[in-house]
């Protein structure tokens, strides 16, 4: 059945692009209104913030797409069977569900995988929308922009480089790296929006180089972990190793890492053609497993020393770190003693996109901080001992500086 359908069919295109502007109308109204009589930057900030928390949803719902197995719902691209919706293509939807009623085509998986495809598709048409105002409001020079709205204009690219992630996805059948790249770019699209987010907000803490450096490699430490638990979900692994903390009932079981980290091969299909052994997914559920217990260490020790740093905004971020750690290791654990439940895999990737919210948050600001510093060292050079720059100390951080 699906032979007959062309796997890229632009033909709904325009319906689709008329859908998701009717869909970001609600987001883009709610902001107009609450932001009237501001300014373009009040505006252009409210709607980043938007932006970024749907594109929070929108990965915790990519994630429940994967999950249930309707990545494939609609064979398609962009469009399902042709038609904007599953409703104009019912009799192929039945048609499919018929002749495999477990298969990858049933109407509940077309329509998480179409809600997926719509949601993707508004945050674009809200980003689309951030870069022209970007660009006029720094045209129009009524109000300085906190950045370059070439920020914005880079978040669209990459939003652009997403959906053709997205349809590569469906039309290579899954590919784990493309499905992996996929979840890795859905997690820095977040990242490039809290950066604009914190930027606009103007806030910044006080970051020693020591500790400037830990966030940077607990970020780095981070990403890894990402992108090999987006390894295990994408090959199926997560059940690979039962039990905790030994696999299959063994401290190091038998395990294949150079067929389990081929990265050019089809879904289930090893390197050299065949099918992918058991010790391949295995290898590849123990090195998330051996990755998370350095990362659990490192998000540990940086929330010790933010909390000892004595600032307030830094033991919140303390806080925050040891919180969505120890949410990650409850979800982590659930999923594999529990079998993989549905809601402690979503709370898994919902935590793993609070991480990259946060630590992103913590180095913009931390950042911004030195950035400060430097400004104010720069414009107070060559002045006597005590003398203040804009009413503050010399060496003292600007009041603005300790909120958050």
């Amino acid at each position: 059945m699906t032979d007959t359908v062309p796997l890229v069919d632009f033909s709904p295109t325009l319906r689709l692009a008329l859908l998701a502007l009717l869909v970001a109308l609600l987001p883009l109204s709610w902001v107009w209104l609450r932001q009237r009589g501001r300014d373009t930057g009040a505006r252009i900030a409210a709607l980043t913030a938007v932006t970024m928390f749907l594109t929070f949803d929108l990965i915790v719902f990519g994630s429940f797409t994967r999950l249930t197995d309707s990545g494939l719902g609609c064979p398609d691209w962009p469009g399902c069977y042709g038609s904007a919706s599953p409703i104009g293509a019912r009799d192929e939807i039945h048609a499919a569900q018929t002749a495999m009623p477990t298969g990858p085509v049933t109407f509940t998986k077309a329509w998480i995988e179409m809600i997926h495809r719509y949601l993707a598709m508004t945050v674009g048409v809200l980003i689309l929308v951030m870069a022209a105002a970007s660009w006029v409001g720094a045209r129009a020079g009524a109000r300085r922009l906190p950045h370059s709205p070439w920020w914005a204009t880079a978040t669209l690219v990459w939003v652009v480089i997403q959906g053709l992630f997205g349809k590569y996805t469906v039309t290579l059948k899954l590919y784990p790296a493309v499905v992996t790249a996929h979840l890795l770019g859905g997690m820095f699209l977040l990242a490039l929006l809290v950066v604009q987010h914190e930027t606009w907000r103007a806030r910044r803490v006080t970051l020693s180089p020591r500790l400037l450096a830990g966030a940077v490699g607990v970020t780095v430490l981070l990403w890894v972990q990402i992108a090999l638990g987006g390894w295990v979900s994408t090959n199926y692994a997560v059940l690979a190793c039962s039990g905790f903390p030994q696999c299959n009932g063994q401290w190091w079981p038998r395990m294949n890492f150079a067929e389990g980290f081929t990265v050019l091969r089809e879904l289930g299909r090893a390197g050299h053609g065949g099918f992918v052994s058991m010790e391949s997914l295995v290898a590849i559920h123990m090195a998330h497993r051996l990755a998370a217990v350095v990362l659990f260490g490192a998000l540990g020790g940086l929330a010790w020393r933010l909390w000892r740093a004595g600032e307030p905004a830094l033991r919140r971020y303390a806080l925050a770190l040891a919180a969505l750690a120890l949410w990650q290791f409850a979800s982590g654990l659930s999923n594999v003693v529990l079998g993989w439940p549905l809601s402690a895999a979503l709370a898994h990737s919902a935590g793993a996109a609070g991480l990259v919210a946060v630590t992103t948050s913590l180095l913009a600001r931390g950042l911004a901080g030195r950035q400060a510093a430097r400004s104010v060292g720069t414009t107070s050079a060559g002045r006597a001992p005590g003398a203040t720059s804009a009413g503050v100390p010399i060496g003292a951080s600007a009041p603005h500086e300790a909120r958050s």
